[in-house]
């Protein structure tokens, strides 16, 4: 599953990269795929947190 969240997050931000023509954009997205992969990487930390508990 964590696999999963981590493709689906990386194929959504380099899809918005390959349509973002403006450099504006550009820097939106980049900014949101930093914020979700930050997100994505904490859920997959509370997930192994709870697996050695």
């Amino acid at each position: 599953m964590e696999k999963f969240i981590l493709g689906l997050a990386l194929g959504m931000a380099g899809g918005a990269l390959l349509v973002a023509n403006n450099c504006k954009l550009r820097y939106l997205v980049k900014k949101n795929q930093e914020e979700l992969m930050q997100k994505a990487e904490q859920y997959i930390d509370s997930k192994l947190e709870d697996k050695k508990e």
